[in-house]
């Protein structure tokens, strides 16, 4: 096999084609026997120009994969790293599944006081904790970095500045241990994590991936092979729980979804009629700027005086109106759900027959309302629901090195780097980055110009790059 093979169509300088014999050994606490490492699968993470003359070939690639391949799981200990979006998060995680530690630095009075992410805002934020965040969660695992047997990190999507701090970290970390790097895709790691809960789900699978910053529906052929059924083609689910939230009134420190759900238990979820989003549209996608507007204009026509007023000080009469706004929401929003739930097993299931499980995660799917309506769809096409505990659906470091451990084992990595890395070095980040390809029945007409795809999906990339006989 050649190098071009090996990197299918992307440009060779932007591939750390590293295998030669200074690569690092494999550590393995219960045993003194070292495993050579081999880079099969690479992410590209800076940009430095390597010479094709050290790519080996498949039958060496296969043989030097064959040593990870057998590695002992239990010897496996990986340190994952994520700071995409507003949470600065670090785990140590073994091989097996067992979580030796879990920190998370929230900015949820930062959310709170702008109303929203602010980019800057979260990247000094990042920064200003994610040494002591990593620290912490080696300090609790009672490991150090010269325990740990490669380090994971979120390198998309994401937006750019905080998946920087984390990647230069996760850098620092592996160049200082001489550690392999595995480039995580932040919503896979949101899907793969429910493994690392039921160990005994195997792929084929659907899974719905719901957050504020994502919509999306994939059918999970094998790891690293993903096909999407549907994207939001404007908001996502979680930004109009958290507009609706602030427009409402609400506390934003414990974050809009889980406010809007509580106050939503006291209201009736039939009083408003708003219109269910994109029925027109027999496909997989999701589109939520539309109930926004409907959630606006029914604050404004009903004369709510919310500007300035929190929840705490409403009146029992304005509570009430706030609390059957936020119920008839929800209702509608997770309506919209369930419909192109449905739509997607159904889908799934030709192209699948032998999936057995739905898998709802990410931040939205820790909201107790959605997992009991999407329940009654996946009974209703006896299917299993399989949604992660809460702390497992939020952004997280456990779910980055779960995924991180996956890919490993298949010898999915990039070599160690420098330890003298410079500072300002350039690093391949990837803030829009999809997940799979695009089913051709779920391509939507109504698709917004928010269509531009700077990184070839990871489904593509670990196909070009899988080695061939």
């Amino acid at each position: 096999m050649t190098g071009s093979l090996l990197i299918s169509s992307l440009s060779i300088s932007r591939f750390a084609l590293l295998l030669n014999p200074s690569l690092p050994l494999y550590r393995s606490k219960a045993s003194s026997l070292r495993r050579p490492l081999v880079s099969t699968f690479l992410l590209s993470w800076s940009l430095p120009s390597k010479s094709l003359s050290t790519v080996p070939s498949a039958s060496s690639l296969r043989a030097l994969d064959s040593s990870v391949h057998a590695c002992d799981r239990e010897d496996l200990i990986v340190l994952g790293i994520e700071t995409s979006c507003d949470d600065t998060a670090a785990a140590v995680v073994r091989g097996n599944g067992e979580i030796l530690s879990q920190v998370v630095s929230s900015q949820a009075d930062l959310l709170a006081k702008y109303g929203g992410v602010a980019p800057k805002m979260a990247e000094e934020a990042h920064a200003l904790v994610i040494d002591k965040v990593v620290q912490q969660a080696l300090n609790n695992a009672n490991l150090t970095g010269k325990d740990l047997s490669a380090v994971a990190v979120t390198i998309g999507p994401g937006l750019s500045l905080c998946l920087r701090v984390g990647v230069s970290k996760a850098r620092r970390v592996a160049g200082m241990f001489n550690l392999p790097i595995v480039g995580v895709h932040h919503m896979e790691a949101h899907a793969l994590v429910a493994r690392l809960v039921q160990r005994d789900l195997h792929f084929p699978f659907l899974t719905l991936l719901i957050s504020g910053g994502h919509n999306l529906l994939i059918l999970a052929h094998s790891l690293g092979h993903y096909v999407q059924l549907g994207t939001t083609i404007d908001d996502a689910i979680g930004e109009a729980y958290d507009k609706t939230a602030r427009w409402l009134g609400l506390d934003m420190r414990k974050g809009g979804g889980p406010a809007l759900e509580e106050l939503a238990r006291e209201g009736d979820p039939n009083s408003i009629k708003f219109s269910i989003p994109m029925r027109q549209h027999k496909d997989c996608n999701f589109s939520y700027a539309g109930l926004k507007t409907q959630v606006r204009l029914a604050i404004e026509s009903r004369n709510l005086c919310i500007d300035n007023i929190p929840i705490s000080s409403a009146t029992l009469d304005e509570r009430r109106l706030r609390a059957d706004i936020a119920a008839s929401f929800q209702r509608v929003a997770v309506l919209h759900l369930e419909e192109r739930c449905q739509r997607a097993i159904e889908w799934a299931l030709k192209i699948e027959p032998s999936i057995k499980c739905l898998v709802v995660s990410g931040g939205v799917a820790s909201n107790q309302y959605v997992r009991t309506r999407l329940n009654h769809i996946v009974e209703k096409n006896g299917l299993k629901l399989v949604c992660p505990p809460p702390s497992l659906c939020t952004d997280n470091g456990v779910m980055v090195a779960w995924a991180g451990i996956e890919h490993f084992l298949l010898g999915r990595f990039d070599a160690p780097p420098p330890a003298n890395e410079p500072e300002d070095s350039q690093y391949d980040l990837r803030p829009r980055w999809p997940l799979g390809e695009e089913y051709a029945e779920g391509k939507s007409v109504a698709r917004s110009l928010k269509t531009a795809r700077v990184h070839p999906s990871l489904t593509s990339i670990i196909q070009g790059s899988s080695p061939q006989a």
